[in-house]
């Protein structure tokens, strides 16, 4: 597809409840809790604990894609935005090289999907009495292991991005894959399993049920959020279509085609 084509309706920087400028705002505003939440949280585990580990886990990886992608989708509504009234409507994402596009909307991807992944998997196999011991800790798993979801559906929601591409589906098992190698190289280095589950020798034959169930798990949310992605955009579709203006100036509309993001 080309650079005039991409994203043509401007779904990746408007939403049907929102205008560009507070939805601009509103993801930067998520943007800048989760990124001061990281600074903070590496601070603390390298004076309290080990950093060494930090970017290791899962979790935090996920979150870093979530402060990344808030950044971006942020910045480029926000000069979407101000353009509005210029009589260039477009953003620079569009004028970007195709794999830089792509990549986009590949961490988009991940951040409508993982976390729902990662909240899962915490509450039913990691978490414990001391997830709540102190109000450090109580407010890190919820900030990491809750409101991570709430991020990910203020996306799903709210905004007009369109269904996800399927070739990210594999895509996204395949960084997961690529995870365990980062978990192992982590225990051989650091001596430590980032996670008890992926332990061999506590686990034994658990342990290839819990890799097999994570992967299945990956594919059910991510066909699940593109059911639910298609829902709302059928719902936007037959409630909330608005109609150029008169004099000239470009509207949403929501009956039209959208764009291909894995292009």
């Amino acid at each position: 597809m080309g650079n005039a084509e991409y994203d043509r309706q401007f779904k990746l920087v408007t939403s049907y409840v929102f205008s560009p400028w507070l939805l601009a705002g509103l993801r930067l505003l998520i943007a800048v809790y989760v990124f001061v939440g990281l600074v903070y949280m590496l601070i603390r585990a390298a004076i309290v604990e080990d950093a060494d580990s930090f970017f290791s886990y899962f979790t935090n990886l996920t979150y870093v894609g979530i402060c990344a992608y808030f950044f971006a989708s942020g910045i480029q509504t926000l000069l979407y935005a101000r353009r509005l009234n210029t009589g260039d409507e477009s953003y620079p994402l569009q004028r970007w090289p195709r794999i830089l596009r792509y990549l986009h909307t590949l961490l988009l991807t991940t951040v409508v999907t993982y976390p729902f992944l990662v909240t899962i998997v915490y509450w039913i196999l990691l978490a414990s009495p001391s997830s709540f011991a102190t109000p450090y800790s109580a407010w890190s798993n919820i900030s990491k292991h809750a409101l991570n979801s709430v991020f990910a559906a203020f996306e799903i929601l709210l905004s007009n991005i369109e269904p996800l591409p399927w070739i990210d589906l594999p895509v996204t098992v395949v960084i997961l894959a690529g995870y365990l190698g980062v978990a192992y190289i982590t225990h051989a280095t650091q001596g430590i399993y980032t996670y008890s589950f992926l332990d061999p020798k506590k686990q034994g034959k658990k342990l290839a049920i819990y890799i097999v169930g994570i992967a299945i798990g990956q594919v059910v949310v991510f066909c699940i959020v593109v059911g639910i992605l298609h829902l709302r955009k059928r719902f936007t579709n037959r409630y909330h279509s608005v109609e150029p203006k008169e004099d000239g100036e470009k509207v949403l509309q929501s009956r039209n085609d959208g764009f291909d993001a894995s292009n």
